[in-house]
Formats: C-alpha cells, sequence, structure tokens
C-alpha cells in the first residue's frame, strides 16, 4: 500500500488543534491500515520521528436523502504521537 494510500487526510478540529501543544496529531486513514504502516506513513511524508499510534474505528451512520435511507462509509482514525523536538506543520 502507498503512503498516500494510508493516510488519507488531516483532521483538522478544535480538539485536535489543541492536541498539537502536546505532540498528538489526527488523522483519517485507510480502515485496513495497521499501525506500523500508519507510523512509517507519516515518517515518509512529514519526516518526522513517530513515538506512538493509537486507532479508532467509527461506524458509519444511517441517513436519510429524500426519503432514501442510506449508510454513510465505516472510517478509521488514528492519533499519532510525535517524539520530543518534532512537529508537522498543518496549515
Amino acid at each position: 500500500m502507498n503512503v498516500y494510500d494510508v493516510i488519507r487526510e488531516p483532521l483538522i478540529t478544535e480538539k485536535g488543534t489543541h492536541q498539537e501543544k502536546i505532540r498528538k496529531y489526527f488523522f483519517r486513514v485507510d480502515k485496513h491500515a495497521k499501525k506500523h504502516e500508519i507510523r512509517e506513513a507519516v515518517e515518509r511524508i512529514f519526516n518526522v520521528k513517530v513515538a506512538k499510534v493509537n486507532t479508532m474505528m467509527f461506524g458509519g451512520k444511517w441517513k436519510r436523502v429524500r426519503f432514501q435511507p442510506g449508510k454513510t462509509a465505516d472510517w478509521k482514525k488514528a492519533v499519532v504521537t510525535l517524539k520530543e523536538g518534532h512537529k508537522i506543520e498543518l496549515q
């Protein structure tokens, strides 16, 4: 799997921007990606050293558009903690 297939997009939220002070960054990742693949992808894309990776799975929600029921896609979130002295500029 390509590193750009593993990391889909950074999650820029209010909670996430407060966590950057303690070197934690949030990413939406491929739902089949393993922790070591996420670690390698972040290290190669952003040229930083990763200390820890935590992941969470989120199930899709049932929505209705014009009386047609449907389900949004399941997705996976990764919380990446960087080693001391490393930083990612997302903006």
